[in-house]
């Protein structure tokens, strides 16, 4: 199954085993069984310390552990984890291994002291960019601490379950049989919920941290870029990243990164991440700001209050929060919020083989989803408040030629229906005529641009009348010390290559007003005849 460069890197990779790993399957007669039964062994014999069994008893079928021969260290999966997932199954492959997870010795050796038992599912999807960071979470949680079981389900092989847990958004988390969380979770997100006093000693350790030179609020392309300008410089740089890789990890296909003729979200994210780590920076994730504390004077420190309650001091800032999907904010939006209500078609395309949804938004981001979704739904709606669609036009030809997708323009949707368990259909005014319609359907994606995340910044730093942070050419903001770069600002035209180049301009607006304020021995030094003649 496996071609021939992929198996030979994952046979260098699986030459990190330190210990015996057996394959433990459950199949039945199936055609997805047999298509297990061939990767298993295709992969155990890339390692004499790989083995498969087929005694396995789990009732889902397909279905196999990773367990460390002679220990209770094991994860499963059910399904046949390759597309964004194969990642995920060489990782579990080395961890059970005994090849040690990416995760600091403070963390790991938090995971270990938990006690109790959590029996964790994850239902995901192959096609899913979000899905692994949760499952590779999840699954390391479970390599080292074994009181902790994990298995990542792709719900387009049960799709009774699915249908049963009314599962219409991946990744979906179950814990013990009762809904824990939906979306993307970090090691660091999973370990507060199941250690209730974590929040309280990592805040702690948050606000005893020194003052930063510089610090970055911000994981995205452009937090990343002036993370690594900053350090470069040799100057204490810190940087707060809800998760690394911002709305960039929700991105698939990316062609336009002059000198990368194509890759994906997820692979750029962690690349990001990779080259932020290549140097001196204090990278404080799952972290989220709460509050911008402007310096009292100048060359006294900045202050970030987080949503934690800590609070960071820096010389300077560079603010590179980003942006979100935008709400459509009508009646049921919320309600039916990963209920059929979703905002990434390639995540969640997959719950919705054969039903009918709409799309709304017609630029580049609807269409592109319209057209995904069409190779997968039974049918596309796509609503466009304007009169004609924005997409580029190429976009719009592809669009066209789809048998089974149907554009309605001058529509503005009103109201999201359902039966308060998941969407029956919405409602939408014909802004030609006045009269309001309503399209029977089971999923609603939502793609109508993006908001910056600049709400907690109100009344600190001048925003413009959208709501981004305000910025002069150099990425300086109203107040002395703060810059700001990316999306999160008013610069024109949201892209990744903008959004690193205007990161680098900000860190380097940054180190140059650290370098013209007055040095603080300097300042001692004339204190001192003071104290004396006193």
């Amino acid at each position: 199954m496996l071609e021939a460069e992929l198996r030979d890197a994952l046979r260098a990779h699986l030459q990190k085993l330190e210990q015996p790993v057996e394959l433990v399957a459950s199949l039945d007669d199936g055609a997805k069984s047999g298509e297990l039964r061939e990767l298993l062994h295709e992969i155990a014999e890339l390692s004499p310390l790989l083995s498969v069994r087929e005694d396995g008893d789990d009732a889902r079928r397909p279905s196999f552990r990773i367990v460390r021969s002679g220990t209770d260290v094991e994860v499963s999966f059910a399904g046949i984890p390759l597309g964004h997932e194969f990642t995920s199954l060489v990782l579990a492959l080395l961890q059970v291994g005994g090849y040690p997870p990416r995760v600091s010795p403070e963390l790991a050796e938090q995971v270990r002291s938990l006690e109790g038992d959590w029996h964790f599912e994850t239902f995901m999807s192959l096609s899913c960019h979000s899905c692994p960071d949760t499952v590779q979470a999840l699954n390391m949680l479970s390599v080292l601490n074994p009181r902790i079981r994990h298995v990542a389900i792709d719900g387009a092989l049960f799709p009774q379950e699915v249908e049963s847990r009314q599962v219409m958004a991946v990744p979906s988390v179950f814990l013990d049989g009762q809904a824990f969380d939906q979306g993307r979770m970090s090691v660091e997100q999973i370990v507060a919920r199941l250690d209730s006093g974590a929040a309280q000693r990592e805040a702690q350790a948050l606000a005893a941290r020194e003052v930063f030179d510089v610090l970055v609020v911000g994981g995205g392309p452009a937090g990343a870029a002036a993370a690594v300008y900053a350090a470069r410089k040799g100057i204490r740089t810190g940087m707060l990243a809800e998760r690394m890789g911002g709305q960039v990890a929700d991105t698939m296909s990316i062609e336009n990164l002059i000198s990368v003729p194509y890759t994906e979200g997820p692979r750029l994210s962690a690349a990001l991440e990779q080259h932020v780590q290549a140097y001196d920076v204090d990278v404080m994730r799952g972290q989220q700001a709460a509050e911008l504390v402007p310096a009292r004077a100048v060359g006294e420190p900045i202050g970030v209050r987080l949503q934690s309650g800590a609070t960071l001091k820096a010389r300077s800032v560079v603010l590179a929060t980003g942006a979100r999907w935008r709400n459509m904010n009508v009646p049921g939006e919320q309600e039916y919020r990963n209920k059929g209500v979703t905002y990434c078609p390639h995540c969640d395309g997959p719950l919705f083989k054969g039903k009918r949804v709409a799309v709304i938004g017609g630029g580049n981001s609807g269409v592109e989803a319209a057209i995904d979704l069409a190779g997968v739904v039974q049918h596309v709606t796509l609503l466009e408040f304007d009169a004609r669609l924005r997409a580029d036009e190429v976009l719009q030809r592809k669009l066209r030629s789809l048998p089974n997708v149907r554009v309605i323009t001058q529509a503005q949707t009103t109201e999201v229906v359902g039966d308060g368990a998941k969407v029956q259909g919405l409602l939408y005014t014909d802004r030609a005529s006045g009269a309001s319609q309503r399209l029977d359907l089971e999923g609603v994606f939502v793609q109508i641009g993006l908001l910056p995340n600049a709400e907690w910044l109100r009344g600190a730093v001048a925003l413009s009348p959208r709501g981004e942070v305000e910025v002069d050419a150099r990425g300086a903001t109203s107040v002395p010390g703060v810059f700001a770069a990316g999306d999160v600002t008013t610069t024109p035209f949201k892209q990744i290559v903008i959004a690193m180049g205007e990161g680098a301009k900000a860190a380097l607006s940054a180190f140059d007003h650290l370098i013209r304020l007055p040095a603080p021995e300097a300042a001692d030094a004339a204190a001192e005849p003071e104290a004396q003649a006193a």
